[in-house]
């Protein structure tokens, strides 16, 4: 891993939740965009060199409107920015780390992330990401 990418927050409005950051806290929106495989809008932040995506469902069947109904709004996970994603995400299977994702999938900003089990990551839900073209000193 390279660095902390992002965290993640789920939220059931972006619209609503936007105002706290923005200009309670004072941070600079990036930008906002669909996930359509994920089934959710996303929104981002700068948080000095780290990012926040805050994270609303699209549809009912949503994951995050799951997870919402189950934790409510809050922290959903932490990401990490990494190269070589299919490679790294073997290299765990074969440590036998239990992953919810096996392959990349499509992400925010055209990354391929993937996420780990919750159970190996002491109760946190991690994603691993790959920037698109695959460099990690990309800056949002």
């Amino acid at each position: 891993m390279n660095r902390l990418d992002h965290i993640g927050i789920a939220v059931f409005s972006i619209e609503e939740a936007r105002h706290f950051y923005e200009e309670v806290l004072g941070l600079a929106f990036l930008h906002q965009e669909t996930v359509e495989e994920q089934k959710v809008n996303v929104a981002f932040f700068q948080a000095g060199s780290i990012k926040l995506e805050l994270i609303e469902p699209l549809t009912s069947d949503s994951p995050v409107r799951f997870f919402l109904e189950k934790k409510g709004q809050g922290l959903h996970h932490v990401a990490f920015l990494c190269t070589s994603l299919s490679d790294r995400l073997q290299a765990l299977s074969d440590r036998q780390v239990q992953l919810i994702d096996r392959y990349p999938r499509l992400g925010a900003n055209g990354k391929k992330i993937a996420f780990l089990s919750p159970r190996e990551t002491n109760g946190v839900l991690v994603e691993l990401c790959e920037p698109k073209g695959g460099q990690t000193d990309e800056h949002e």
